[in-house]
């Protein structure tokens, strides 16, 4: 009898902006047989990552729009099954980009074998992952903290916000946060370690904002290392001391169709502000310092992190719908065993 497993291709791409779980189709399939130099993988855990949400489209970006009727891409984390390839053993430990299936067939480029005593192996897919250098990249390479200065981080409670705001307060900054709802801040300023942090569900236009970054900030903002845009984005900009740097990393309120239009752009002339979108995998060879330094930092208690955790593979389209609209809390994985 044929060995099968289940998979989630991309149906359809969404309309009017917001994605539904009509988008995606769960489809059981033969596990492949592997030829020379490739690997298989069953895969542990799924990474579920805003970015996601871009390639569903078939629009101009920095990378190809995700293929109709094929896996819908994403990191994962899994263990070697099966090896013709001698970098890798069968019992491994690796994560990779498998996409959203329980195995996966690579030929180890994109493969990498981790360990899983002082690092828990969830965590290569957060704080010790793409988000973790995502945070690591943007805050020390844009932003420039110094000590003594304030960085404001949005979405704050998030995969990629919470190691920023970590990392400000090892750099000797304030840290004030953005999250939504009180146990996130809550969180946020009482487990991750910063300043302060403003529920943005209490302060829905510019003039609202603006007054809580006053409070929250009262010296000006430094650094401004931004996810969400909008209404925060916004009112940051106004508050932003002269010469601030922003990193714009996400604009995760216009991935559902939202309002996502910069209003204050007088702000960026007024205050001679540093704007600068990146995309951390056109980064690479900062790669390895910043692994080094997340990974100590999770190994040793310095880095805290929590994680959202789905189980089983059919339940990725809902919690990846969540995830876009602020229901997750922290790091969104998908448990697949």
């Amino acid at each position: 009898m044929t060995q099968t497993y289940q998979r989630i291709v991309l149906a359809s791409r969404p309309q009017g902006g917001a994605v539904s779980p009509d988008n995606f189709r769960l489809e059981r399939v033969p596990v492949p047989g592997i030829g020379p130099g490739q690997v298989l993988v069953r895969n542990h855990f799924l990474s579920l990552d805003p970015y996601m949400r871009g390639r569903m489209d078939d629009t101009k970006s920095y990378s190809a729009p995700q293929p109709i009727g094929e896996t819908m891409i994403g990191g994962t984390a899994g263990i070697v099954e099966a090896s013709q390839n001698p970098k890798f053993a069968p019992g491994d430990a690796v994560v990779g980009h498998l996409g959203w299936q329980e195995y996966g067939v690579s030929d180890g480029t994109d493969l990498k074998q981790v360990e899983t005593k002082h690092v828990p192996h969830s965590a290569y897919l957060g704080p010790v992952g793409m988000p973790g250098v995502t945070a690591w990249y943007g805050l020390h390479e844009i932003c420039k903290p110094k000590a003594g200065e304030t960085v404001l981080v949005s979405a704050a409670s998030g995969a990629v916000g919470s190691v920023v705001g970590q990392l400000a307060r090892m750099s000797g900054c304030r840290a004030v946060g953005i999250a939504g709802g009180p146990e996130k801040c809550a969180y946020v300023r009482d487990e991750l370690g910063f300043d302060t942090c403003i529920d943005y569900r209490e302060h829905k236009d510019i003039r609202s904002m603006s007054a809580a970054l006053k409070v929250a900030a009262p010296n000006g903002i430094d650094g401004l290392f931004e996810n969400v845009g909008g209404v925060g984005l916004d009112a940051a900009l106004a508050s932003m001391d002269a010469f601030g740097r922003i990193a714009l990393c996400g604009l995760i309120a216009g991935y559902e169709g939202g309002d996502i239009a910069i209003h204050n752009t007088r702000a960026l002339l007024v205050n001679r502000l540093s704007l600068r979108g990146f995309i951390v995998s056109e980064h690479l060879e900062f790669w390895p310092q910043a692994l080094g330094e997340l990974a100590k930092g999770v190994a040793t208690g310095r880095i805290k992190y929590r994680e959202s955790i789905a189980d089983g593979l059919a339940a990725a389209p809902e919690a990846f719908i969540g995830m876009l609209r602020g229901k997750n809390f922290g790091k969104q994985l998908v448990k697949l065993t």
